[in-house]
């Protein structure tokens, strides 16, 4: 199992880039903004049933190992205080057939993806079947949302919070796939808040996760 990895650098404000973005989108215009695009997941179906691996857990490794590679995904608050934290750890629902309700999970992140798919697998064994809002106790504050909509192949999704936030992380979510001229195709939404990144380094993220969606053997087998 995975030693679950909360470690964050303070975000010295002073000389950061995004100082005076973060002000104007918190204090005079908090936005955040979502994008929506189809994802071509046919090099990575294929892979994933040529090698017996399940979908859910390498869409949920390939999303938060690219998110590693962005600091500005990784904002959150210790404190009070703005840190970046190293990487962060998915947060996901389980849906239960039986009676039509969802548990939310998390599973620690590894750089390893047949670490993390034992990972993902030994808490939906421990934690899947238990009919609760949050079967499994948070440890850490850096866990994302990322999850999926297997029913809807949709054109737009916008997760409405209506607390405050103590993070900037993203929120992402997939869509029902639809197999189309040769090429599965999977709707991702991204929602992020504006204090951290702007649309340019979202469309970054969808470039490089759909290069990543090509080349699955490069980013499985690692």
């Amino acid at each position: 199992m995975t030693e679950l990895n909360t470690h964050a650098t303070p975000i010295d404000q002073t000389t950061w880039a995004r100082r005076e973005y973060f002000y104007y989108f918190t204090k005079m215009m908090p936005t955040g903004f979502t994008l929506n695009v189809d994802m071509d997941i046919t090099a990575t179906k294929a892979w994933l049933t040529k090698h017996d691996r399940k979908f859910n857990p390498a869409y949920l490794y390939l999303v938060t190992k690219l998110i590693t590679k962005h600091p500005e995904f990784r904002v959150g608050q210790v404190d009070g205080q703005l840190v970046e934290y190293d990487v962060l750890h998915p947060s996901y629902s389980t849906f239960h057939g039986d009676d039509l309700t969802i548990s939310n999970l998390w599973t620690a992140y590894d750089p390893s993806f047949e670490q993390f798919h034992q990972n993902y697998l030994a808490d939906q064994a421990t934690y899947g079947d238990q009919h609760t809002p949050m079967p499994k106790a948070p440890q850490g504050a850096n866990t994302y949302m990322i999850g999926s909509i297997p029913w809807t192949h949709f054109n737009s999704y916008t997760p409405l919070p209506f607390t405050p936030l103590n993070t900037f992380f993203p929120v992402i979510q997939a869509g029902r796939f639809t197999f189309k001229d040769g090429q599965w195709l999977m709707p991702l939404s991204f929602t992020i808040h504006h204090a951290v990144a702007d649309g340019y380094h979202v469309s970054q993220f969808f470039n490089e996760l759909q290069r990543v969606f090509d080349h699955p053997e490069l980013w499985l087998t690692a």
